[in-house]
């Protein structure tokens, strides 16, 4: 009884750490330092990430790396 308690504590933990791992946001460069650039997120949250950036960049937080943010596009005026 013990031994599958403590398996399903392991398992419920190793998933809390892969969801934490792949969170992703969008957010504007607040500081850089070398590569790594500090994030305040859309959430008011701030995150240490690495890559290149100018402060006030918008950005994409995932993974701990930065890419530049989606554009959104245009709309299509159709028939």
């Amino acid at each position: 009884m013990k031994k599958g308690i403590l398996a399903a504590l392991i398992a419920l933990s190793f998933m809390l750490c892969v969801a934490v791992s792949s969170f992703a946001g969008t957010g504007v460069v607040k500081a850089v330092e070398g590569t790594n650039v500090t994030v305040t997120l859309d959430d008011g949250t701030e995150v240490t990430a690495e890559g290149t950036a100018t402060v006030g960049d918008k950005v994409t937080v995932k993974d701990g790396k930065i890419a530049p943010a989606k554009k959104k596009r245009a709309a299509i005026e159709g028939c």
